[in-house]
């Protein structure tokens, strides 16, 4: 059998509408089960997200601190952000949230992982990209204005195999950030000859 997540769509015998938020809607649909039976799923509608992996010429990757208030904690996370703007582009989101988030610019791109993060709750989909060739946005240049948990976001810059070592040790939780870092860290084995190109279709 080959290894590979493929579409599938089960029966939706009834789906009814729970609850309406800002960013996400809550479902729950009746689905049709082997053996002919049903079953209720509730989960989150979730327009996606994007993430990005930059990294510079010491091979250090750039992360920010973010307060996260489902957990209670400050996370160390890549530049990430919403697939909010109508008919951009995955790479160019992630590139306006590198610059918005972190002030930085990059030459080149590709994709490194695609994930869901949360399967059993929620549909959505997170690509993670690498970007390398990075440049600092000159502040004349860059007229994003942080709010809310954005305000005063700390910009560290953690060689690779130190933020495998985060990662592994429990040091670093969020899951976009753990995928991309290890796969970051797995890609540059092959001086990352192996990745996607940044346009690659999602499956």
């Amino acid at each position: 059998m080959r290894v590979e997540d493929t579409p599938e769509a089960w029966e939706v015998v009834e789906s009814k509408d729970r609850f309406e938020g800002r960013v996400i809607h809550v479902v729950t649909d009746t689905v049709r089960m082997p053996g002919d039976t049903v079953a209720d799923r509730d989960y989150a509608v979730h327009p996606g997200s994007v993430a990005v992996l930059a990294l510079d010429e010491q091979d250090r990757v750039l992360l920010i601190r973010q307060y996260r208030h489902p957990t209670r904690r400050l996370l160390w996370e890549l530049p990430a952000g919403l697939r909010d703007v109508e008919g951009e582009s995955l790479v160019t989101g992630a590139a306006r949230e590198l610059a918005e988030e972190a002030g930085y610019r990059a030459e080149t791109w590709h994709t490194l992982v695609d994930l869901y993060p949360s399967p059993g709750m929620s549909n959505e989909r997170i690509r993670v990209f690498l970007a390398r060739g990075l440049s600092k946005i000159p502040a004349e240049e860059n007229g994003f204005v942080h709010e809310h948990e954005e305000i005063d976001m700390p910009v560290e810059w953690v060689p690779l195999p130190d933020a495998v070592e985060r990662a592994l040790m429990g040091m670093i939780h969020n899951s976009p950030t753990v995928a991309g870092i290890l796969a970051a860290y797995a890609a540059s084995v092959e001086g990352f000859a192996l990745l996607r190109p940044a346009d690659a279709k999602e499956a």
